[in-house]
């Protein structure tokens, strides 16, 4: 089982680097899963019906969500629509939406899990530790294999979540960051795992974000209205390998690099 997993789609430019990338990854590597986190693809907050359908007609499968879940209204007439979209499956009970989700293709089986991190994050959620355990519960003797999308920011607790999962699910890939980090690896118990996949968006702004409004922020401290930043996209994303007999990952491969729109 091949399972592409594509970084934080920022905004118009990051929909456009993820039509041209997926097209090119299916033709070459025929992944059997195409996955994406997708809480900034409506101007690089929240997601919208238009956005969400740009994105899953690029051959995405799924489209995980984070702290930006609930940014535009339109999100709550689509998160419970039939759409394959999820959000974190730690948010309060009674929430709308779901936080996981089976995908099924060529006979195989995957189970996708989004969760959230409570580390210098301002969120109202429930531990993503115990609601992992819960979620791993439910999708047991249903799936070949289990991804959780953890969008956290502190890098020891998604470290932590990783190791807390290793041998019970076949990946923990992080998410929320926007900087990929280079420690991809095969935890001891056959979990893939990487810290951060990284966005996908405008290359020369501040993790997405016009550089000049973030630039005048820090320097004088005042309030400013953020835009995303234009000019060259960068794909961020990961191709994870799954044995589901065994249920181990065997490779995770960092893809990273410009998209020339």
């Amino acid at each position: 089982m091949k399972v592409l997993f594509v970084g934080d789609i920022f905004g118009e430019v990051g929909r456009k680097a993820l039509r041209i990338q997926v097209e090119k990854i299916r033709e070459q590597e025929k992944p059997d899963f195409v996955i994406v986190n997708g809480e900034n693809a409506a101007g690089g907050r929240g997601i919208s019906y238009n956005t969400a359908q740009d994105i899953l007609s690029c051959g995405v499968d799924a489209i995980t969500m984070g702290n930006h879940t609930w940014a535009r209204k339109e999100v709550m007439s689509i998160i419970d629509s039939g759409m394959k979209i999820i959000r974190p499956a730690n948010y309060p009970k009674g929430v709308p939406g779901k936080g996981r989700i089976i995908l099924e293709n060529n006979g195989l089986r995957l189970g996708l899990i989004n969760l959230l991190g409570r580390v210098y994050m301002d969120n109202h959620v429930d531990c993503p530790f115990q609601a992992a355990d819960r979620e791993v519960q439910n999708l047991k003797g249903q799936v070949d294999a289990i991804l959780v999308d953890f969008h956290a920011e502190a890098t020891s607790e998604k470290i932590a979540l990783g190791h807390y999962l290793d041998g019970r699910v076949e990946c923990v890939v992080g998410t929320h960051t926007h900087v990929q980090t280079a420690d991809e690896r095969i935890l001891q118990n056959g979990t893939a795992y990487i810290t951060d996949v990284g966005f996908t968006g405008p290359a020369d702004g501040v993790i997405g974000v016009n550089k000049e409004q973030i630039i005048r922020k820090f320097v004088s401290g005042l309030p400013s209205q953020f835009e995303p930043a234009s000019g060259r996209a960068l794909f961020n994303a990961v191709m994870v390998t799954i044995d589901p007999k065994n249920r181990k990952a065997t490779d995770i491969q960092r893809i990273a690099g410009f998209v020339k729109l």
